[in-house]
């Protein structure tokens, strides 16, 4: 349709293979739906100027600084700290643990110690591909991994 507003940042349109349906898929947070989401941006906008959010960062041997409280010299690989991450999700969902509870004791970030708050942030405030996977994000849903200059993240959306 012509009238169509424009999709919100990191949507986009697709057509499933299985079904021939339309569905929306962001690539910031990897999630799909089969739903149009809303657009943001204009005056009418639910978008908020500022967001809060916990993460969980694993930072590997090409971060910006690899090294952290936890490690002096961080050494592995960025597929060993993919493969890391995707384990810590795998037990939050799982409900074997909490996300503070795992990013109190592994995240890389010395947010680790209020269990990976970062605290209210708006738009400018942190790395572009953090900023915008926060911002997809609804309040209590937590993203799939999020690569920016200092590592791997998973974020929890908090308000």
């Amino acid at each position: 349709m012509a009238d169509e507003e424009p999709l919100p940042s990191g949507w986009e349109k697709r057509m499933s293979r299985k079904s021939g349906r339309i569905y929306f898929f962001n690539h910031i947070s990897n999630k799909s739906q089969w739903e149009r989401p809303k657009a943001g941006g204009n005056h009418n906008s639910v978008e908020p100027d500022k967001v809060r959010c916990s993460h969980l960062l694993v930072k590997h041997n090409q971060s910006r600084r690899p090294s952290s409280w936890r490690q002096e010299e961080i050494t592995r690989s960025k597929e060993e700290a993919l493969e890391t991450l995707n384990e810590y999700i795998q037990t939050i969902k799982s409900g074997d643990s909490s996300f503070d509870s795992l990013a109190s004791k592994y995240s890389d970030c010395s947010s680790a110690r209020e269990g990976g708050d970062l605290g209210y942030f708006g738009k400018g405030q942190m790395q572009r591909p953090f900023e915008e996977a926060t911002y997809s994000l609804k309040i209590g849903e937590m993203s799939n991994p999020v690569f920016t200059d200092s590592g791997i993240h998973i974020i929890l959306r908090t308000a």
